[in-house]
């Protein structure tokens, strides 16, 4: 099995997530006392939220490119980045490593796609579901995405930042994410992609209606295949 290096501290509620599902996966298929090989690298958080408030994309896909360096450099063959948000730099990352890099999307999209939905909702930060790159990766796989209306979309931001990134998890907020994947589902969505790696913490499908892809949890199974080699390597974005 290769090496899984992951990107991670944005924050570090959601990296331990993927560290703990990604070495549940590996002894789920291997069996025994298998657990994952594997480098992480803990970034600061702080100063990665700075450089999104201030639009300084450049500045932190350079630094995340040397994270994902010095994880190669380490013995790393397969990156993961354990963050949605941070996959709009994601063509900076891969372009700066020889390792293979995972996109998230890209394996979300795969799933929601052979699962035959064509119009999902999204729940993810503002930075997420205002800019292009997600709509762009999910409908270059047949998969149309609505996120939410305002001010819903900043209900769910604001949560994730002044809670789940702070390891606070509110009922009251599971209520609030109920109901506005119901008003997704209204407007047409046929399932709902958890598209920010916190909100696992907060949501299930318990919670709705209508089927949720997990993209943390999506992203760790896809790993686990590419480093098994159970998966073929696709162009870099």
């Amino acid at each position: 099995m290769r090496t899984i290096g992951l990107i991670g501290g944005m924050s570090w509620e959601s990296s331990a997530e993927y560290y703990r599902l990604l070495n549940e996966e590996v002894r789920r298929r291997l069996g025994g006392h298998h657990c994952a090989p594997s480098l992480m690298l803990t970034v600061d958080f702080a100063e990665i939220e700075a450089m999104q408030r201030a639009g300084d994309w450049d500045t932190a896909g350079a630094f995340l490119a040397g994270a994902a360096k010095t994880l190669e450099a380490a013995g790393a063959e397969v990156v993961l980045l354990c963050t949605n948000t941070m996959h709009r730099v994601a063509d900076v990352i891969s372009a700066a490593i020889d390792a293979d890099f995972l996109h998230i999307v890209d394996a979300t999209a795969d799933r929601i796609a052979a699962a035959g939905h064509r119009t999902v909702g999204l729940l993810a930060t503002r930075y997420t579901m205002e800019s292009a790159f997600y709509r762009e990766r999910m409908r270059s796989r047949g998969v149309e995405v609505l996120v939410p209306e305002e001010p819903d979309r900043a209900l769910v931001h604001d949560v994730i930042y002044e809670e789940l990134t702070r390891n606070r998890v509110e009922p009251a907020s599971r209520v609030a994410y109920q109901g506005v994947m119901a008003r997704l589902a209204e407007r047409g969505a046929d399932a709902i992609i958890l598209g920010c790696t916190e909100i696992t913490l907060l949501v299930d499908q318990a919670d709705c209606a209508l089927p949720m892809y997990d993209s943390t949890r999506i992203h760790v199974e896809a790993a686990v295949d590419r480093a098994l080699g159970l998966q073929t390597s696709r162009d870099r974005p």
